[in-house]
């Protein structure tokens, strides 16, 4: 399996333990150290093969997109912040993905995945990681994170910014897209049947159907 050397530049302690933790559970990352800033991050990118960094954009001392434009030749770069105002300037420096915070587990595992398909990659390394038996996600709602089993869906609604989410016995309200949302959810069992609704594709249409009115 293609292995990818990483570091993580975050100067927020529980931010960078959420990514060491994420990047544990991904067989084909290897995480080399954690910095608290771009200036120390330094030495460590001389002295170690580094294939990606996880970089927070706003650092005391240098911010990160700063940084990334001092590199004579950066390595893969996957953005993590609170602040989408950036977005554009980040993919002007060809980094490879944008996370905003607070960043779920699916949509690491999505922006990491995104390796497999750049020049870096070998040809003959494993296919995409996919946790095993995965049955759920969180989601953050009224300030908690929820538990979402994919049987107990519904359906989900767009609400722009928002996604609603109908189970039998509840409706939970998240800050996600639409399309963020599908991306988590298993391909084979879930249809989007239209720009503002996503529906399970093993379920008789009637049910669904039934719970809209």
């Amino acid at each position: 399996m293609q292995q990818y050397n990483c570091i993580i530049i975050e100067d927020e302690p529980l931010a960078a333990e959420i990514l060491q933790d994420y990047i544990a559970d991904v067989p084909f990352l290897n995480l080399k150290q954690t910095y608290p800033d771009a200036i120390r991050a330094l030495d460590g990118l001389r002295n170690n093969n580094i294939d990606l960094i996880f970089l927070d954009i706003n650092l005391p001392k240098l911010k990160g997109l700063d940084f990334v434009q001092t590199l004579k030749n950066p390595p893969n770069v996957i953005i993590t912040t609170a602040y989408h105002e950036y977005a554009l300037q980040g993919y002007e420096l060809n980094i490879v993905d944008y996370l905003l915070k607070p960043i779920e587990f699916g949509r690491f595992l999505k922006s990491v995945n995104k390796l497999k398909n750049i020049g870096t990659a070998n040809p003959n390394a494993s296919p995409v990681f996919i946790p095993e038996g995965k049955d759920h996600l969180f989601v953050n709602t009224h300030k908690k994170k929820v538990k979402l089993y994919f049987k107990d869906i519904l359906y989900i609604e767009s609400l722009k910014e928002y996604v609603k989410i109908f189970t039998a016995d509840k409706i939970l309200v998240t800050k996600f897209q639409l399309g963020q949302i599908e991306e988590q959810l298993p391909k084979n069992d879930f249809l989007r049947i239209h720009r503002s609704f996503i529906v399970p594709g093993q379920r008789s249409k009637l049910t669904t159907v039934r719970h809209w009115k």
